[in-house]
């Protein structure tokens, strides 16, 4: 740990940025601002910034102009981050998720050893265009983050109707592979829904203004909605990663639903 921006500037080679979305900007700011205070070292090799957040293309693109005009001796790799965290798998290896990256500034040319950095973190450079990574991170999200979101309005619905053991039951017999999914996201989405707000805003950004789809065809900021509900308005909200107390299973992440759905009707009643 380094005590100021400066510091860590000039003793880095490479950073990577993991922020909540809301964050970016200002922790791009914040390196743009120590590469170009007057005590920024000189250097041999330039400072190498990967934006790894969970943003739209535009945001890319954005954050792209920014270093180009305020701190052109920091090069910029647009990149997000597709899979879970890292983990230690029963045969001693790891898995590792996939890092995605883009833009001009290629890792396996950088010095030193941007060859095997980007072998340990499994970063694959997909093109030289600045956001096509941060686009297939969203493109990739909308699949996994908005099926989540659909299948707990539907098993939350099912709960009201008093049908959630003959979802699960039909989904087993017709369409398996829909329930697994169903069963596995819905409980593991609670701790996560407050950072999944503003990515559906990122992704609808994404299909609107990269896609050409028109605001009201769009789908994802009505999920986002979602998604702002299960962090504020239902007990889900509380649950945290490292100690789950409810919303283990998606009946329970329904029935939550269901409760919070019944406090907000008796408020607005």
């Amino acid at each position: 740990m380094v005590p100021t921006d400066i510091e860590l500037c000039n003793e880095a080679d490479y950073i990577l940025s993991i922020v909540p979305q809301r964050d970016a900007v200002a922790t791009a700011k914040r390196i743009i601002a120590a590469a170009t205070n007057k005590t920024f070292s000189q250097r041999s090799n330039p400072l190498y910034f990967l934006d790894l957040n969970a943003v739209s293309p535009r945001s890319a693109r954005a954050c792209d102009t920014l270093f180009a005009s305020s701190a052109p001796n920091v090069k910029l790799v647009d990149g997000g981050i597709i899979g879970a965290p890292p983990k230690l798998k029963e045969d001693g290896t790891w898995y590792r998720p996939s890092i995605v990256v883009s833009g001009p500034n290629n890792l396996t040319h950088a010095q030193p050893a941007g060859d095997k950095l980007a072998e340990l973190l499994n970063i694959r450079h997909i093109n030289d265009t600045v956001g096509s990574a941060s686009g297939l991170k969203m493109c990739f999200a909308a699949l996994n983050k908005g099926f989540t979101a659909l299948a707990t309005q539907s098993f939350t619905a099912a709960h009201a109707l008093g049908v959630v053991p003959e979802l699960q039951e039909h989904l087993k017999e017709y369409s398996p592979a829909l329930g697994q999914a169903a069963n596995r996201g819905i409980p593991n989405m609670p701790p996560k829904a407050y950072r999944w707000v503003q990515e559906m805003r990122e992704i609808a950004q994404t299909v609107e203004e990269d896609g050409g789809f028109e605001p009201g065809e769009s789908l994802f900021r009505p999920i986002a909605e979602v998604y702002e509900f299960v962090t504020k308005g239902t007990e889900l909200g509380k649950e945290k990663t490292e100690s789950r107390q409810r919303g283990r299973t998606a009946e329970d992440v329904a029935a939550l639903m269901s409760e919070g759905i019944r406090r907000r009707k008796v408020k607005t009643d």
